[in-house]
């Protein structure tokens, strides 16, 4: 198996994917951060200090996954069409889940990836002065698809 980010002389390298077809192209990440009931209850009833968590790790979710190039050092920077992220109450946790479209020669796999992360680590920052159990599990690729224009 050949690696993608290796040239042939071991260096790492950006991929060229300057003679590939632009395609549409979209990626679901989702991932878990695990909190306490009344650490829950305080978010869904708007009772964190630092203001509405859910808004802010949206807006932090979006912004990874735009800034998502400058941060994985052989991505490319893409042209993010549209960025989704929403969150699922577990009980004892919130899903977080980030689907994105662009029309580009390469996936969106890590800006999805890092969306998830970022705004994770949002609502972990938002949260930390009342949940010291708090743990971010489960991030994964849940999807990627692309389609010839």
């Amino acid at each position: 198996m050949e690696l993608t980010h290796l040239s042939s002389e071991g260096q790492v390298s950006m991929v060229d994917v300057s003679a590939k077809p632009v395609e549409r192209r979209v990626a679901v990440a989702e991932g878990i951060i695990r909190l306490q009931p009344a650490t829950l209850a305080k978010i869904n009833q708007s009772q964190i200090a630092k203001g509405n968590v859910l808004a802010a790790a949206q807006i932090a979710a979006i912004l990874a996954a735009k800034r998502t190039g400058e941060l994985i050092p052989l991505c490319h920077t893409l042209p993010i069409q549209h960025v989704e992220v929403t969150f699922e109450d577990l009980g004892e946790g919130i899903r977080i889940r980030c689907a994105i479209v662009t029309n580009a020669q390469t996936g969106v796999e890590m800006e999805a990836l890092s969306g998830v992360t970022v705004g994770a680590l949002t609502i972990y920052d938002m949260c930390k002065a009342v949940d010291k159990t708090m743990a971010i599990t489960d991030i994964h690729l849940v999807s990627k698809t692309k389609e010839t224009l």
